[in-house]
C-alpha cells in the first residue's frame, strides 16, 4: 500500500483560523535595501506557507514591480498552522495587505473589522472531488451511492456544496478521513475531497492516474486567494493601492507564463526552509494557473471580479449562513480603475 505522508494540512488551518488569535509565529522574509525616502515599506501577508501558491507576489518582489510601484523594502510574511488569520494581522497593522478567503473576511467584517476585498487571484475555488481514473467520478451526481472521503474540517463546505447542487446527503456514503489520500489509492473509498493543487498532483507523482471535478464548475462560486486591505488604506492611500495592484498584475502575468521560474522562487528562495519538491511545485503552478484565468478575466483582466462573479460568491455565502451585503465585502473600483488607466495590462 502506498502512503502519502507529509501533507501540510492547510484546510485544517483555515478551519481553525476563524478562532485564531495572537502573534504571528513564522518569521518574515525581508529582502531589499533600506527604504529610500520616497518609498513605502511593504509587508505582504500570505494566507499559507511560502509555497508556489504565491508566485505572483514572488515575481513582483524579485523583478522589482513592487519597487516600481513605490514600495521598498518588501517583507513577505508567510502564514501557516501557527499563524493567525490575515484579517487579524491587517486589523493590528502588521501587514499592508494580505491574502484570504471571502468567508473568513466576511466573518471578520461581521465582528467589526473595517476591511475590504479588492481583488481575487483564484477565480475558481480549488476544492474538488478526485477519484481514480479506473473508477471516475466526473460530476456531483456521480457521487450518489459512492463512498466519498471527507475530512472533518471540511464538513461545512461539503454540506454547502451538496445543498447548492440539490444532493441529498443521505444518498452519498460520506466516510470520515484525514488528509493522506492512501484510502483512495487503495480503493477503500471512491472519491476524495481535496484541493486540485494538492492530492491529485501527489497521487500523479506516485504514478496513480486520477480524474477530478472542481466544485467551482458546479455552483460553488466562492473565489480564493483574495486581496484584502484596510478600509482606511482605501480611503487615504488609493493611488498607492492602485500602484500595488498593478505590481500584482505584472507578477501574476509572469507566473502564468513562467511556471518553472515560479516554482524555483518558492523552492529556492521563499520556501527554502520547507524542503519543497521542485517538480511538484511546477505542477502546482500549472494547476493554479487554470484557477486564475477564466473567460471573465480574459475580458476584464486577471484579479478582477465581475458583478456576476460577486453574485456567485454572495450565493455561496448566503447558503453558508453568512449575512453580508456585497458592498460590505467587495470593492472592485480600484482594480477596475487600474485596467481603465492602463488597458495594456490585459494583454
Amino acid at each position: 500500500m502506498t502512503h502519502f505522508g507529509g501533507f501540510i494540512n492547510r484546510r485544517s488551518f483555515l478551519k481553525r483560523s476563524g478562532q485564531a488569535a495572537g502573534l504571528l509565529a513564522a518569521a518574515p522574509l525581508l529582502r531589499g535595501r533600506a527604504a529610500a525616502a520616497e518609498t513605502t515599506p511593504l509587508s505582504v501577508r500570505l494566507s499559507w506557507v511560502s509555497n508556489a501558491e504565491f508566485a505572483g507576489e514572488y515575481f513582483a518582489d524579485q523583478r522589482g514591480y513592487y519597487k516600481e510601484a513605490g514600495f521598498d523594502p518588501v517583507t513577505i510574511i508567510p502564514g501557516g498552522p501557527s499563524a493567525p488569520p490575515t484579517e487579524i494581522d491587517l486589523v493590528q497593522g502588521k501587514c499592508y495587505y494580505g491574502m484570504s478567503l471571502p468567508d473568513l473576511t466576511a466573518a471578520a467584517i461581521s465582528e467589526g473589522a473595517e476591511i475590504k476585498t479588492i481583488a481575487a487571484q483564484f477565480q475558481k475555488n480549488p476544492f474538488c472531488i478526485v477519484s481514480l481514473a479506473k473508477n471516475p467520478i466526473l460530476e456531483p451526481k456521480d457521487m450518489i451511492g459512492k463512498k466519498i472521503g471527507v475530512q472533518a474540517v471540511n464538513e461545512t463546505t461539503w454540506a454547502v456544496f451538496l445543498k447548492l447542487n440539490g444532493l441529498d446527503p443521505a444518498s452519498i456514503n460520506k466516510v470520515p478521513v484525514q488528509f493522506d489520500p492512501t484510502p483512495l489509492a487503495a480503493g477503500e473509498v471512491d472519491g476524495w475531497m481535496s484541493f486540485v493543487t494538492n492530492e491529485p498532483i501527489a497521487l500523479g507523482l506516485k504514478g496513480i492516474e486520477t480524474k477530478h471535478f472542481l466544485f467551482a464548475d458546479h455552483n460553488f462560486g466562492l473565489v480564493a486567494e483574495t486581496v484584502v486591505v484596510r478600509q482606511e488604506t482605501i480611503d487615504k492611500e488609493r493611488d498607492k493601492l492602485k500602484a500595488l495592484l498593478k505590481a500584482e498584475i505584472k507578477g501574476w502575468k509572469d507566473s502564468l507564463k513562467e511556471p518553472e521560474t515560479a516554482a524555483k522562487f518558492a523552492v529556492e528562495i521563499y520556501g527554502k526552509s520547507l524542503g519543497l519538491n521542485l517538480e511538484e511545485q511546477i505542477l502546482e503552478v500549472k494547476a493554479q494557473n487554470e484557477l486564475i484565468v477564466t473567460e471573465e478575466t480574459k475580458k476584464n483582466g486577471i484579479l478582477t471580479l465581475s458583478p456576476e462573479a460577486i453574485e456567485r460568491n454572495m450565493k455561496v455565502l448566503a447558503v453558508s449562513g453568512i449575512d453580508i451585503k456585497p458592498e460590505q465585502l467587495f470593492d472592485m473600483s480600484l482594480i477596475d480603475e487600474v485596467y481603465a488607466e492602463d488597458p495594456s495590462l490585459k494583454a
